[in-house]
């Protein structure tokens, strides 16, 4: 349990609760661009379930109920490298278990919008997760990978997942919020092994 690693004791925590964190950067300049899509997968589960994402300490929160369950969507306002602040602030102020937290980001790593769910992992050199698995004490946390994958062989990584997607980026993007929204729900409701099982996409094979 969160508290347990955090402070070496149990404190009360409400299984019922799920921590639904999208990793991105503040401002207007990162609107859009490929390190934020966290933001656009929170922005679109908000709008479907009608949830006002309010600014409050650390971050933007908004919560509304899903067959029984409290969801609290959050996006951080630390900036991408400070993430984990307000991870653990709201985990708990909130008193949720490390296995209802999950963490949404992009992977450069993975072809455009391809899907990975986790129940742990290195943080793959991203910085957003660096700094959770910091402040969690623990690399052991449910995570939810977005495919942003550059189709060039020799790129700026930094200019790149800052940088906008392309319009053709856009259309597949868009078209995968859906999913990702269906994930999300499938985690909570189902579990993460389930939902592991069914959504993770198998990756193409490499062109000889």
């Amino acid at each position: 349990m969160l508290f347990k690693w955090l402070f070496g004791k149990s404190k009360p925590i409400d299984m019922k609760k799920f921590l639904i964190v999208g990793l991105g950067n503040i401002g207007k300049e990162y609107h859009k661009t490929r390190h934020n899509v966290g933001f656009e997968i929170i922005d679109f589960i908000a709008e479907n379930f009608k949830v006002q994402m309010n600014d409050m300490k650390l971050g933007a929160k908004g919560v509304f109920n899903y067959k029984g369950k409290k969801i609290i969507l959050l996006k951080p306002s630390t900036f991408m490298n400070r993430s984990g602040k307000s991870v653990r602030y709201w985990a708990l102020r909130e008193n949720i278990a490390l296995e209802n937290i999950l963490i949404i980001t992009d992977d450069i790593h993975l072809p455009i919008t391809f899907f990975r769910l986790k129940t742990k992992g290195s943080d793959g050199g991203h910085n957003g997760l660096k700094d959770i698995e910091s402040q969690l004490n623990t690399p052991h946390y449910p995570r939810l990978r977005f495919g942003i994958k550059s189709e060039e062989k020799t790129f700026n990584q930094v200019d790149f997942v800052l940088g906008k997607f392309t319009d053709v980026e856009i259309e597949k993007v868009t078209k995968s919020l859906p999913k990702s929204m269906e994930i999300i729900l499938s985690f909570i409701q189902m579990g993460l092994d389930i939902t592991m099982n069914k959504y993770n996409n198998r990756l193409p094979k490499a062109k000889s």
